[in-house]
């Protein structure tokens, strides 16, 4: 059984025991979260595909660490012009153990 959830934008492909990083959501270490903007959800019964989410599906999933991503650099030059800017970033993310999904 899966199922495909959205979150942060972007749409995550699902199962129980799946430890999976995400944009930062809010939470501490530990605490149960609902995921229920739910796309879709494959089990023995079939497909079902929401039209945008399906109703009553939901995710539950722990928040195993909220942490931040390695460091991006992003470096501009224009040659010749003796111009160059160098800036880092690091992303948040929030890290989750899925534990039940619910249709």
């Amino acid at each position: 059984m899966y199922a495909v959830v959205k979150t942060g934008g972007k749409q995550y492909r699902v199962a129980e025991g799946e430890v999976l990083r995400v944009e930062k959501l809010a939470g501490e270490s530990g605490e149960e979260i609902t995921l229920d903007r739910v796309l879709l959800v494959k089990n023995d019964a079939g497909v079902t595909v929401g039209r945008p989410f399906l109703d009553g599906a939901s995710v539950k999933a722990q928040i195993l660490r909220q942490d931040r991503a390695r460091k991006i650099v992003v470096f501009h030059k224009k040659r010749r012009q003796g111009y160059k800017k160098k800036v880092g970033h690091r992303q948040p993310f929030t890290e989750l153990k899925i534990t039940a999904i619910q249709a």
